[in-house]
């Protein structure tokens, strides 16, 4: 007793000073008596044909790579000539400089003045020159114009643009500017474009030029009429509204026309927030300019907007009463 005792210390000891090399002996004891099960659970199947491997999970199987499976049979795949097998191996793939044509690997005929393109299966024309059936012609700039930034056209220079296939001078009026295009042109701040020409902008007496500079803006307080800016007219109870070109009126006033008029809550009403309108307490109701308490029948309850009332949960609404689902 006394000397088994001893051998389990001395196992204990030898996991504590060594306890990454007890884990791996212990993992590679675990394989050994596991792995046996693992192989009989994914054996061969019954049947396998040749060129064919079982599959790495599940059961079943595969054709070996440069195979593919035929019914029940893994076929060789034929390879033709300018062609590989594929990432998958159960298929091909044309080399670069090929395409694929009926089954077979076509040379792919590059004109002059063209490459390869990034496939390895196409062409495109190079820098300077445009496809055209089966060629690739010169790209020819007209006077005042330049090759595009990839190459498979043209633009004008600035100051010019295309007309009829070539490149015409623009024609900016005095008080005009190019864009930033260098294709069009604008006017000038205090100046608005009519027709061909740049004409100056008439700003009235209390107004500005807006942010914009092509149109003016009257000053807080006046608003425009035509081709002028006439001063608002604030009624008594009123104010300026905050656009600065129109009148609001105060708190507990509503506009009516050109003036504004006290607002009359009736008892058991307040103004709303806005200030320009009332609404009956909860539990009543408008009727007219009045607030009406109304009756809430039995196995109802006041409504959550406050002027009404909603049937309890089971009943239903039958006129002025609430009646039993079932009724």
């Amino acid at each position: 007793m006394r000397k088994n005792r001893s051998r389990v210390y001395q196992l204990l000891s030898v996991i504590w000073r060594h306890p990454f090399t007890a884990l791996r002996s212990l993992f590679f004891f675990a394989a050994l008596v596991i792995a046996p099960g693992v192989a009989w659970a994914q054996g061969d199947p019954p049947g396998r044909p040749s060129n064919s491997h079982p599959k790495p999970y599940g059961s079943g199987w595969e054709c070996d790579r440069g195979y593919a499976a035929v019914g029940r049979t893994c076929a060789a795949i034929q390879v033709p000539p300018h062609a590989f097998l594929d990432s998958s191996g159960d298929g091909w793939e044309c080399i670069r400089g090929y395409r694929e044509v009926s089954g077979a690997c076509d040379a792919v005929q590059v004109p002059p003045n063209a490459f390869l393109d990034f496939t390895g299966h196409r062409w495109e024309c190079a820098r300077g020159y445009r496809k055209v059936d089966r060629e690739c012609v010169a790209i020819q700039a007209p006077a005042n114009g330049y090759l595009n930034y990839p190459g498979n056209g043209w633009e004008c220079d600035r100051g010019y643009r295309e007309v009829k296939g070539e490149c015409a001078a623009l024609d900016v009026p005095e008080n005009g500017f190019l864009d930033s295009s260098g294709r069009a042109w604008e006017c000038d701040r205090g100046y608005e474009k009519v027709g061909p020409s740049c004409v100056s902008i008439k700003v009235p007496a209390n107004a500005y030029l807006d942010r914009s500079g092509g149109r003016f803006k009257c000053d807080r307080g006046f608003r425009q009429r035509g081709e002028t800016c006439v001063p608002v007219k604030i009624p008594k109870e009123g104010y300026l509204a905050r656009s600065g070109s129109d009148w609001e009126c105060k708190h507990g006033f509503r506009k009516d026309g050109e003036s504004c008029v006290r607002i009359d809550v009736p008892p058991n009403g307040y103004l709303r927030p806005s200030g320009d309108e009332w609404d009956c307490d909860r539990g009543y109701q408008k009727l007219g300019g009045s607030c009406v308490a109304f009756e809430v029948p039995v196995n109802a309850h006041v409504s959550s907007s406050g002027n009404d009332w909603d049937c309890d949960s089971g009943y239903r609404r039958t006129g002025r009463t609430c009646a039993g689902s079932d009724q």
